[in-house]
């Protein structure tokens, strides 16, 4: 049965590795984010870097996720001093538990927070794929589903909640999920 990909991409007003109480606060808020998600039903798995420390995703390693790597449009740091970003790769059964587990608790809290850590880019923070049963995505293929979406929109190849796809790539449209009129895009 093919998982759903998540790939989340932000940029931050500062860089990780930056002691003020703003960035302390999202980092150690993120911690505790994680964990919660990971108990989620229909969480799989998420990327992890074998060793590193905060800020260190350039050069950390990530196994079987591939090498880190990040969207053209980002234009920070990549050193540990100056990375500004902050991206998630993981697994899901399914488009509902997603959904549920980002817009709820702890994760939900982070969201509505969202605009005290991150630039406003103009491009999308997230984008959902399918994989096959036991395919491990990577980082670059994250961010070229992500650049896909910015590019050409929503499609089965890179989509979001509002306009998802099955795994055969008919739209899908789940209850309290979408657009609000009848057409799925």
């Amino acid at each position: 049965m093919p998982h759903l990909a998540l790939y989340t991409f932000g940029v931050l007003k500062s860089p990780l590795a930056d002691p003020a109480p703003l960035m302390r606060e999202f980092y150690d808020r993120g911690e505790a984010v994680y964990r919660k998600i990971g108990q989620h039903p229909g969480y799989l798995a998420r990327a992890e870097a074998a060793d590193g420390e905060r800020g260190m995703l350039f050069e950390a390693d990530w196994g079987a996720w591939g090498e880190f790597a990040v969207p053209t449009w980002y234009g920070k740091g990549r050193t540990v001093e100056t990375t500004a970003l902050a991206a998630t790769l993981s697994l899901w059964t399914d488009v509902r538990p997603a959904f549920d587990a980002v817009y709820a608790g702890l994760h939900r809290e982070a969201l509505n927070r969202r605009y005290d850590w991150f630039e406003r880019t103009g491009h999308p923070s997230y984008v959902f794929w399918w994989v096959s049963d036991g395919v491990i995505p990577t980082w670059q293929d994250g961010v070229s589903r992500l650049e896909h979406l910015h590019d050409h929109g929503s499609a089965p190849h890179a989509f979001t909640f509002h306009h998802s796809f099955a795994p055969d790539g008919t739209p899908t449209r789940i209850e309290g999920i979408g657009p609000k009129n009848d057409q799925v895009r």
